[in-house]
């Protein structure tokens, strides 16, 4: 039984293929066909993929040459970001129809508190639904839910009858729901983590349930207690309306591999510009510059450099990419440069929490 968590009704709205669904609704001739979004080509990586695409084995961050071979029938279209942050400022108004409290974690997903809600609906459940079908009638695209205590299950939850479904896990169902659950379907458990997890006999929920705290902090480190907690069901951060950015960056993967630093410098200084317009536009500026160098056998490459005092010209991030390029020989040929400005004026130092023990049934309407 769960006991002393905070009473919390969270939803964990998913577009559905979002990128690709965009590109269907503005283009009736592309709907119903494999649709990728993203570069085709050796060099081209895809960011979204449709449905009836993913059913060949396309999937995001695939390599468009690779993607092709899978399906040879496939689409790809040039992604539009402008239009896909427009189509998910729409999303959100919906979202604030119901909630002020909505915690967006990309253009097409977010979570939403509805435990005290605009519509004075006791159903999390019924509340999902009917987001979900405004979506639909209002923008014409579909979108899935999960619906349970906390963040962390929702999330799981949503991801169990896409597309254009939802799942609720209720309160008495968090831990047999944990329990069977495959470790790689774990939100934040990674490919290498769920490797390491399947060498140590841990696969479901339940086999990770028995391991103690102690054993896991000694083998998986600063990740161990988390893992200890989720699997319990015990998650307790809460929905954050407004998400503080740690970081802004851009990069560039090249059509062919960059072997002069002559070339490399052309490249940094358009990567420099891209930064600093999204500095403005966002109106925060930074201190520490990192500068990320992913070379032709994919091997990945960072150097940072903190500075006195926050920055956000394009002049001064160039130069100090530049020193970080010089620093040292570059190992290899160069696919890809990028430039992130990390250390950011619009972090705040977090108050300590204050433990409180909140002992409840949770027997609500869900």
């Amino acid at each position: 039984m769960l006991t002393n968590l905070p009473i919390r009704k969270i939803i964990h709205v998913d577009m559905d293929a979002f990128y690709a669904s965009v590109e269907q609704l503005d283009d009736p001739d592309l709907r119903g066909k494999p649709v990728a979004v993203g570069g085709g080509g050796k060099r081209g990586v895809i960011s979204a993929a449709s449905y009836e695409a993913r059913k060949f084995g396309v999937k995001s961050a695939m390599a468009g040459n690779l993607a092709t071979k899978l399906c040879p029938d496939l689409i790809f279209v040039r992604p539009r970001f402008e239009r896909y942050t427009e189509i998910s400022k729409k999303v959100r108004a919906i979202f604030y129809d119901y909630t002020d409290l909505v915690e967006p974690l990309s253009l097409d997903e977010a979570y939403l508190d509805v435990t005290e809600n605009k519509k004075g609906n006791p159903s999390a459940s019924l509340l999902a639904k009917e987001i979900r079908e405004r979506i639909f009638t209002e923008i014409g695209l579909t979108a899935s839910a999960g619906i349970s205590i906390n963040k962390f299950i929702a999330k799981i939850a949503s991801d169990y009858n896409k597309p254009n479904g939802q799942k609720t896990v209720n309160p008495e169902e968090v831990i047999a729901f944990l329990e069977q659950l495959d470790i790689r379907k774990f939100y934040g458990v990674g490919k290498v983590t769920a490797e390491k997890m399947y060498q140590k006999g841990i696969f479901t929920g339940l086999d990770l349930k028995q391991k103690s705290l102690e054993y896991l902090d000694a083998n998986f480190g600063k990740s161990g207690r988390f893992y200890y907690h989720i699997v319990r069901g015990i998650h307790n951060s809460k929905v954050k309306p407004n998400r503080v950015r740690k970081s802004l960056a851009a990069e560039r993967t090249f059509r062919e591999n960059l072997s002069s630093e002559i070339f490399m410098l052309e490249k940094l200084d358009q990567i420099a510009e891209e930064v600093s317009r999204r500095l403005s536009k966002s109106n925060v500026a930074g201190k520490t510059v990192t500068l990320k160098i992913k070379y032709s056998d994919f091997t990945l490459q960072t150097r940072s450099k903190t500075l006195p005092y926050f920055i956000g010209d394009k002049s001064i991030i160039l130069e100090t990419a530049k020193d970080l390029l010089y620093q040292e020989r570059l190992s290899n040929s160069v696919r890809l440069l990028g430039i992130s400005l990390s250390n950011l004026n619009t972090e705040v130092k977090e108050e300590p929490r204050q433990k409180k023990s909140v002992s409840v049934q949770l027997k609500f309407d869900f």
